[in-house]
């Protein structure tokens, strides 16, 4: 273990950027009771579930605390550390979120134009006039969770989004979709005229200090990429695929997310437009069942139970189209929340979550695709030993 001391919608964002949290519950951690924590909770996840290896990152009260457990491949695989790379899936999603913010912020685009206004060719179409805010919140009228196989490239995806068409109006129901975000990034990188990959690589990261982030992981450090598995424990990585960099194509590691994490939770010394891109994907847009969608994010009333997160990240939630509540005015980002994202690839499962009335998060990496309920029960036993607001609402 280590330890290393639209207008409106962007006026909100910017309002909340003056609120700080005024007491804190982990200032003083306890290292030996989160690390018997942090091994309570993973060893058993790792062993049900073979999972070769994780890297967990915790943030409490300032300071950072690391705990890596297995190999990064079960042939030839060196220990996990927090320098190992891992396939983060949807997590990916908080970046692309953020790079629209921060185009927003740059008054490069708006939340609220159409999205045909950065893609011509969807003019006179469904999409054309859905907004950049119903994309990024995946309530564009249905779009699926994937796309259909035939869509392999540019112009085909171009064709698809034209010829769809919606099963409910835009901004009345959110189903889940790596079409829907993923468009809504590739608009956001549009509106910057520059290509998504590179805007990732030597912007957005760089910005946030991220120095182990990439979508194109570079040769020399592929011995640092860990090996994913899948259910049936065979070897695999993530493939290319239509919009695969803005929905879920991000590589990591657990110091470069829990930095992220961190400004995620306090952005102050940052420059104002990330500050601004950070509040605007943690500002609230609708309300589905106890969640409020966030872009990237997802958000919950703090203390909250187990069981409203994992109500939230549910096959219901995921698979199925679910009516949402629009928030009007949107819901400025606040202290007392809890949020957080799970992810996933074929070979690998990501957990982060973070609260920053309590200046406490955590990171979970893992080279195999765990069940997200056992990642998130894992993590709220760590949190709960960060703060025992949190057990009493267990």
């Amino acid at each position: 273990m280590k330890i290393l001391a639209p207008k409106r919608l962007a006026a909100i964002a910017a309002a909340a950027l003056l609120c700080t949290p005024a007491t804190y519950a982990a200032d003083k951690v306890d290292q030996r009771q989160l690390e018997r924590a942090v091994n309570e909770a993973i060893a058993p996840m790792m062993k049900a579930h073979n999972v070769p290896g994780m890297a967990i990152a915790v943030t409490a009260g300032g300071r950072q605390y690391f705990f890596n457990y297995g190999v990064t491949a079960k042939r030839g695989g060196k220990p996990v550390t927090d320098s190992t790379l891992f396939e983060i899936g949807s997590v990916s999603k908080t970046f692309t979120a953020t790079l629209a913010g921060y185009a927003q912020a740059r008054g490069a685009m708006s939340l609220s134009d159409p999205a045909g206004k950065y893609l011509p060719a969807l003019a006179g179409s469904a999409l054309g006039t859905t907004s950049l805010l119903d994309l990024g919140t995946y309530a564009a009228g249905g779009l699926p969770l994937q796309f259909p196989e035939t869509v392999n490239n540019t112009q085909a995806m171009t064709d698809y989004f034209k010829a769809w068409r919606p099963t409910y109006a835009a901004g009345t129901h959110r189903r889940y979709s790596n079409p829907s975000i993923g468009l809504f990034g590739y608009l956001a990188a549009r509106s910057l005229g520059e290509p998504f990959d590179d805007l990732m690589e030597k912007t957005l990261f760089p910005a946030f200090g991220l120095k182990r982030t990439y979508v194109r992981v570079p040769k020399a450090l592929m011995a640092d990429y860990a090996m994913g598995y899948t259910k049936d424990d065979k070897p695999t990585r993530v493939t290319p695929g239509v919009l695969d960099s803005e929905a879920y194509g991000v590589k990591t590691t657990s110091a470069d997310m829990i930095r992220f994490v961190e400004a995620s939770m306090s952005p102050a010394g940052l420059d104002d437009k990330l500050q601004r891109a950070i509040a605007t994907t943690r500002t609230g847009y609708f309300k589905v069942g106890g969640m409020v969608q966030g872009l990237g994010w997802e958000v919950y009333a703090y203390p909250t139970p187990v069981s409203a997160i994992l109500a939230g990240s549910s096959p219901q939630m995921v698979f199925e189209a679910n009516k949402v509540d629009r928030l009007e005015p949107p819901q400025a980002p606040g202290a007392d929340v809890l949020v957080n994202k799970t992810g996933s690839t074929n070979g690998f499962g990501a957990y982060v979550v973070f609260v920053p009335a309590k200046r406490i998060g955590l990171v979970m990496l893992g080279n195999k695709n765990m069940p997200v309920p056992a990642r998130v029960e894992a993590a709220y036993h760590i949190l709960t030993v960060l703060d025992g607001e949190l057990a009493a609402n267990r």
